[in-house]
């Protein structure tokens, strides 16, 4: 594959891509689970609603049970008042599960594979920044066409400049190469992988 520029001109290098990684028969379910498995993780699971022996209330009986013409009634904290608990509401739970790491590898590999099918995955130089500037960044994303769509940018190490510069870019996000995960592939329209991290992804997936 041909390397590109900052500038998204051809730099006359090439870079040759392992075909156990990226260019694999894609497993659409495999995406799936760690695509979920993501998700879930995600989740706070801290949603709750008061049942009701928790409702703060009188446990007076309301009205006499005979001779009122309505059904009886022995607490204002029944579900069926205004005010009283909740049956079967929410409770604090964890969402989180477990997938085998050679899924998880062929999930990812399956969703790079899918990029280089699509030609929406590009290799660029590595790019270093002397300082943050969101200004910086979006010119870098405007020269290699990227600029009005998802773009996930994959180096092969932390780069503090680089990463704060994107941070405030809707759209945009930078992550090294040991952090990339499937959620992120699947979820951008444009991957650029920077040449140092192509190395680091084949020693992390093969």
């Amino acid at each position: 594959m041909n390397v590109i520029d900052k500038n998204g001109k051809d730099s006359k290098k090439k870079v040759k891509l392992s075909d156990s990684i990226f260019g694999i028969e894609p497993n659409d379910h495999a995406i799936y689970l760690d695509v979920k498995q993501y998700l879930a993780n995600q989740r706070q699971g801290t949603a709750k609603s008061k049942e009701r022996a928790e409702i703060t209330g009188s446990t007076k009986k309301i009205k006499k049970q005979k001779g009122t013409g309505t059904a009886r009634a022995g607490s204002i904290k029944s579900p069926l008042f205004r005010g009283g608990g909740t049956v079967f509401g929410p409770r604090p739970r964890d969402y989180s599960f477990k997938l085998n790491k050679k899924l998880k590898r062929l999930a990812r590999c399956s969703a790079l594979s899918y990029k280089v099918k699509e030609g929406s995955l590009r290799v660029i130089e590595d790019v270093q920044m002397d300082a943050p500037k969101t200004k910086d960044f979006a010119s870098l994303l405007g020269k290699l066409d990227s600029n009005d769509k998802k773009t996930l940018m994959v180096v092969s190490e932390v780069n503090n400049n680089l990463y704060l510069s994107s941070r405030n870019f809707q759209g945009a996000k930078v992550v090294t190469a040991s952090s990339l995960n499937t959620y992120d592939l699947v979820n951008a329209k444009s991957v650029i992988v920077s040449e140092g991290a192509i190395e680091k992804i084949e020693s992390i997936l093969s």
